[in-house]
């Protein structure tokens, strides 16, 4: 969602509307007195037939009503919220009263309830660890937890409506949304991610899932044309969304700001009719980003069900005057906009805002705390660990903490999905004073968890700044630890390189002391010139509310390091699909292109072992405190199923978290690239324990799209099943033979 100021449409351009002209009252007609009966509000009613209910007692005002949305915000002189919205949240969506339909009141949710710029008073709420921290979890089950708890914290923040779930792919890891996201791999960007939505509606609240689709970078964002093949796009991009939402069940899909292959996605008839509404047979509704829609006739027309923000984003009220023109002319016919309204009314059904009405309640942060933790701890990755530094050791006298405000805080990401931190901001007058920042610290301080942790170590922090100073302490300690950040967020790409000197500081820290562990928080992936000095290396990512607590639990062993990586690490820009990022920010009105056609659908790892590139750290990669062995993997075909078994032992001699990894391949190659992921599973095991994983493979991996038959087809004949520690460690084989078969276009039931 966008909320940025330069990007903001002065008021005059709509049509000279203002935004109290266009408030709700101001041109509904008076509504009829309620009817006697109302059926559609029996819960025992299933959603579909209580939409069709509904419908036939709307007005064709009210009709209308429910198809629009107004921003949620004051935002300087640019944005002012309608009265009836909350206070700095995302949007309003008049209800209809007389017919017990709620009004929805929606919010930024990509990692908690967030707060949108402006406001006197912002909204604190926990915070948890960004998408791909999560993600890097690699277990469903702590994502739905986590989508549980931020969706209980909007219901008791009055919100029924959440902008969660972003799956796109990480096609380009310079892309500064990165960290809301969920990967680079279609299968475990959508588990994740739909454990995730799941968990949203866990809370009878609507939940969307966006951006769909191919929104894979901010430089141009509004404007830039995503080119891809309509095989390559199933195979990538859009099965990341199939996925998701056979899992999830999103109530809403918001779609994207950028065109593909010709037409914005608010108003591609691809994306939205054919591919979403007829192949996958979605029963819910399409709402706009906000100041994505472009037009009436033909957005509504292409499957656009709800325009946001209509009255402050977009160039004119488009689903207000200019759809009744339409209409009146037959340019949208009334059937097109019945459908809008049913799928609306359906997913308020759906979920069940209608009979479970949000209001405001306590919310109980203590509890929530340790759910958001939990997934931090989770998703810490080790990257490197030479001469066991870590756990750090009780013998380790003397300790330097040295950079990324560590005495005080953890980083997050910027953006509409900004949460505001219970406590207050740890660190002021940093990053830009307006939107996409402020940048903000959580007052979660690893320094202070870590001196908890270790009592009888002298631990001093240094904040960086005097790099002399700071390579005199490391010279001094025992070990020392460097924290090094990188702010990412939306509206803005960011180059894969430290900033601030940070590089410098970690290479004069590591030749002082070659007992150097580098803590990262960053969005994605970074390049490690100083690689080779260093004895460790932590990715942290955002690790939200509690990250402070979470880097010290990681760092001193008491919880296992069990994070693996979603995202390849590159090792050079040279390595890229596009070395050279598309677009010119200073020009963001310029129309431009994306030749996605160049990998295709050989998205991250797939694109780097297509190209036999070694990555700075692989995809699946990270390391344990313990040691884990493979062995006995058995793969089986049996009525169009592939099933894949084998043995975890943890060989260590502590208890630790695996996370086994399939991987598929055509023994005749002919695949986008060599090997595609097929199946995962996190396994918690004592020393010297072991179990035996079975996995049902999901089909599509196994199968390529036929656009000459519109489907899915698996050819038959024998593929090679790999199973290991990362995309790049998988020594342990099997074959399997597998008949021909065509798949099911649409949804399947998980």
């Amino acid at each position: 969602m966008i909320r940025s100021t330069w990007r903001a449409l002065p008021l005059a351009l709509m049509l000279g509307a203002s935004a109290a002209a266009l408030a709700p009252a101001a041109w509904a007609k008076t509504p009829p007195a309620a009817p006697a009966a109302k059926p559609w509000l029996d819960p025992k009613l299933d959603a579909d037939t209580r939409a069709d209910l509904a419908l036939k007692a709307m007005t064709q005002d009210e009709k209308m009503t429910i198809i629009f949305g107004y921003f949620g915000a004051d935002m300087g002189d640019k944005y002012k919220r309608v009265p009836q919205a909350l206070p700095g949240s995302a949007g309003y969506v008049p209800g209809i009263a007389r017919l017990g339909i709620p009004a929805q009141f929606q919010t930024d949710a990509g990692v908690g309830v967030a707060t949108q710029g402006g406001e006197p008073k912002k909204r604190e709420r926990t915070a948890l660890p960004s998408g791909m921290a999560t993600t890097a979890t690699w277990n469903p089950k702590l994502a739905f937890q986590g989508g549980a708890m931020i969706g209980s914290e909007a219901r008791s923040s009055g919100f029924n409506v959440m902008l969660a779930g972003g799956v796109n792919l990480v096609r380009e890891p310079r892309n500064g949304r990165n960290f809301e996201y969920g990967g680079e791999d279609p299968l475990l960007a959508g588990v994740m991610v739909g454990a995730q939505i799941k968990g949203v509606q866990s809370n009878a609240i609507v939940s969307t899932i966006k951006h769909y689709a191919l929104n894979n970078q901010e430089t141009g964002r509004f404007v830039l044309d995503a080119k891809i093949g309509e095989a390559d796009a199933r195979t990538s991009d859009l099965l990341a969304f199939q996925f998701a939402t056979e899992i999830s069940d999103p109530h809403s899909v918001m779609c994207a700001y950028n065109r593909v292959n010709g037409d914005y996605a608010c108003q591609n008839d691809f994306l939205l009719n054919k591919v979403l509404k007829q192949d996958w047979k979605y029963k819910g509704y399409v709402m706009s980003d906000w100041g994505a829609t472009h037009s009436a006739a033909k957005a509504a027309n292409a499957g656009l069900d709800q325009e946001s923000a209509g009255q402050a984003f977009d160039k004119e009220p488009f689903f207000q005057g200019p759809l009744k023109e339409a209409l009146a002319k037959g340019e949208v016919s009334q059937a097109r906009l019945d459908d809008m309204a049913r799928r609306v009314l359906r997913g308020l059904f759906a979920s069940g805002v209608v009979e479970k009405p949000v209001k405001i309640a306590d919310i109980d942060f203590a509890a929530h705390a340790k759910i958001t933790r939990a997934d931090a701890e989770e998703g810490i990755v080790l990257l490197k660990n030479d001469g066991g530094l870590l756990p750090l050791a009780k013998t380790a006298r003397k300790i330097a903490v040295i950079g990324g405000h560590a005495d005080v805080g953890v980083l997050s990401g910027g953006g509409s999905s900004q949460v505001y931190p219970i406590g207050g901001r740890a660190v002021q007058g940093e990053g830009p004073a307006t939107w996409p920042g402020p940048m903000i610290y959580f007052p979660s301080s690893p320094l202070k968890a870590l001196k908890v942790r270790l009592p009888g170590a002298d631990i001093q922090f240094a904040d960086g700044k005097d790099v002399a100073a700071a390579a005199k302490l490391a010279a001094s300690s025992d070990i020392v630890l460097v924290f090094a950040t990188q702010w990412n967020g939306e509206s803005f790409d960011s180059p894969l390189t430290l900033e601030n000197g940070q590089d410098a500081l970690i290479d004069a820290v590591a030749s002082a002391n070659a007992k150097t562990v580098v803590v990262l928080e960053t969005g994605g992936p970074v390049f490690m010139p100083w690689l080779g000095k260093v004895g460790g290396v932590v990715e942290a990512w955002y690790p939200g509310s509690e990250g402070g607590e979470a880097i010290a639990r990681v760092l001193t062993g008491e919880v296992d390091a069990s994070g693996r990586l979603p995202v390849t690490f590159p090792a050079s820009l040279a390595q890229l699909p596009r070395p050279v990022l598309d677009g010119d920010p200073n020009m963001p009105e310029a129309l431009f292109d994306v030749d996605y056609t160049i990998e295709g659908a050989a998205v991250g790892y797939k694109w780097f072992d297509k190209k036999g590139h070694q990555p700075l750290f692989a995809f699946g990669h990270g390391l344990s405190y313990t040691t884990f062995a493979y062995a006995n993997l058995q793969a089986a075909s049996k009525d169009g199923r592939v099933t894949v078994s084998f043995d975890v032992r943890n060989t260590g001699a502590r208890t630790g978290k695996a996370v086994p990894q399939v991987y598929v391949s055509p023994k005749t190659g002919g695949w986008e690239a060599p090997r595609r992921l097929a199946g995962f599973k996190k396994v918690e095991l004592a020393p010297g324990a072991s179990t035996r994983v079975s996995l049902t493979v999901d089909p599509r991996p196994l199968a390529t799209w036929n656009e000459k038959a519109h489907g899915w087809s698996v050819a038959g004949g024998d593929y090679i099943v790999a199973l290991g520690a990362s995309s790049r460690d998988t020594a342990a084989r099997a074959e399997v033979s597998v008949p021909a078969a065509t798949l099911p276009v649409g949804l399947m039931t998980r």
